[in-house]
């Protein structure tokens, strides 16, 4: 029994020794530590004096664990821009030096998280588990090592699959007033990417926490936060973190890219951010330009947009799709922000209010919406039938138009008429419900076929339903064949549009023809 304290003894004499040897082997360093002082405060942003050698955009740290970005570099003074609480800071306080820019964890244990720009946890699910950080702002990937953008990325959503087709790679901007659709649009393209391997990063800029918190619940309801990381700033945080979110969002979105990924991001959206950055301007005493915005507020959409592209095969071929969305006021395409947007982006989907009152939804105009990129990587089943549609649907809106006022018709342009209000009333799709390519093949063959034309207007929506069912008997080898370069052959045509023939007999008028004529 003596043995064991003994033994103890022993194993503490041991130890004491160690702790010995390293004390005195210890030498203290000095080392130098720039300290500056918070001279005043703002709303989100601060000056400060002292700190000689601080570097644009590096992060300096205030009291309470609070963090700030170096904005303004001057001569006799810094301005700082916020990233938190910033009404428990006084002139007076000490600032100082991280060394380092501003970053955010990346990697896979951020699927499924919503996190603050800085890669704080907002939900309850612990801390976030990163495999590394990288710096929020990073340059563009060089012309050399990108590649065409060849590959499409799926909406789901009819009217823009078929006449408004993204790519893999591609920038579209959404835009239209608000209360007309755009975050559901986005939404329903994030629903879509299910089983279709590709990662979704959604960024809220300065959005209201109940929006916030609807579109989570969607996402989690629908299984698709396990692809997805949710980047959030709320309506009442700094405006700093507004301005950061977007190139934070891009960071998480480029790290799964660079592994030869393919990456979806939805900006909700750049209103906010523009809005932000130009408060956060106007308080550092940068000058105003057009609108109050700063002079370079194209410069810090440009250099976050051009950030999203498809890279070469031997970099991993990974892509990063952006839909920024932009809110415009009174349908005035032609203001400052949304302008700069639609000639940074490579093409852009208009939502109109009137269509939307019309409950013609999703509300987008396709007269001024376009895609500059996707129809070189549309597939070739949708190739086939777009072209016809989109010119038949321009020349019913036109001649819907003159019908208004009455007047007399001929049969082709009361025709033309009667198949642009069929194409019109296929082409609405209820939110949260993204549609498989071959129920849109089927429903676009079936119209550009015209046989829906026969179809009583209130069976409309029976009639869609039942082609888009039937297509679920399309024999496995034609849809195989849908993603091919060739194209449907006159064969597999043939047997979608029988398909759909068979699944629109129930609708046609003939049972009711009789009746009809003895009641006259």
């Amino acid at each position: 029994m003596s043995t064991e304290p003994e033994r103890l003894q022993a194993v503490f004499d041991r130890a004491f020794a160690d702790i010995g040897q390293v004390r005195e082997a210890f030498t203290p360093q000095l080392r130098p530590r720039e300290v500056g002082t918070i001279t005043s405060i703002g709303t989100g942003i601060a000056k400060v004096s002292g700190l000689p050698t601080v570097g644009f955009e590096e992060v300096l740290r205030f009291p309470g664990d609070l963090y700030g970005i170096a904005f303004n570099v001057d001569a006799d003074e810094i301005g700082v821009v916020l990233l938190g609480a910033y009404w428990r800071l006084h002139a007076g306080d000490e600032v100082e030096r991280s060394g380092h820019v501003v970053d955010v964890p990346v990697g896979e244990g951020l699927l499924g998280r919503i996190i603050n720009p800085m890669g704080q946890p907002l939900d309850d699910k612990g801390p976030v588990v990163s495999s590394a950080r990288l710096p929020v702002e990073r340059p563009a990937a060089p012309i050399m090592d990108r590649a065409p953008v060849t590959v499409p990325l799926q909406t789901g959503i009819k009217v823009i699959d078929a006449l408004i087709p993204v790519g893999r790679g591609q920038r579209e901007l959404i835009l239209g007033d608000r209360q007309t659709g755009k975050t559901a649009v986005a939404l329903d393209t994030i629903l879509n990417q299910r089983d279709q391997n590709v990662l979704c990063v959604y960024c809220a800029i300065g959005q209201r926490a109940s929006g916030v918190a609807k579109v989570v619940a969607t996402l989690r309801e629908k299984g698709a936060m396990e692809y997805t990381v949710v980047v959030v700033t709320e309506g009442n945080d700094p405006p700093g973190l507004a301005y950061i979110a977007p190139y934070a969002a891009t960071s998480i979105a480029e790290h799964f890219m660079e592994q030869g990924r393919d990456v979806l991001i939805v900006y909700d959206d750049l209103t906010h951010h523009a809005r932000a950055y130009r408060e956060l301007s106007l308080l550092l005493r940068r000058p105003p330009g057009r609108e109050a915005f700063p002079g370079d507020i194209f410069y810090i959409h440009s250099r976050l947009l051009e950030r999203a592209t498809h890279l070469r095969p031997e970099l991993g071929g990974g892509s990063l799709t952006a839909l920024p969305i932009i809110e415009t006021e009174a349908q005035n395409l032609s203001a400052y922000i949304p302008t700069n947007l639609i000639s940074i982006t490579d093409g852009q989907i208009y939502l109109s209010p009137s269509l939307f009152e019309l409950g013609v939804l999703p509300a987008v105009d396709v007269g001024q919406s376009v895609s500059r990129v996707g129809g070189k990587a549309q597939l070739a089943a949708y190739r086939a039938v777009a072209g016809d549609l989109k010119l038949a649907y321009a020349q019913f809106e036109e001649l819907e138009t003159f019908s208004r006022f009455g007047a007399r018709m001929d049969e082709e342009t009361r025709e033309i008429i009667e198949h642009g209000r069929r194409i019109r009333a296929c082409l609405k799709q209820p939110e949260l419900t993204p549609l498989s390519v071959p129920a849109q093949v089927a429903t676009l063959l079936a119209l550009t076929g015209g046989l829906f034309d026969p179809v009583p207007m209130e069976r409309m929506t029976e009639a869609e339903q039942a082609v888009r069912e039937a297509a679920e008997t399309i024999p496995e080898e034609v849809i195989a064949r849908f993603a091919s370069a060739k194209g449907l052959s006159d064969e597999d045509r043939a047997k979608i549009v029988g398909i759909a023939r068979a699944a629109l007999e129930p609708f046609q008028p003939k049972a009711e023809a009789e009746p009809a004529g003895q009641e006259r």
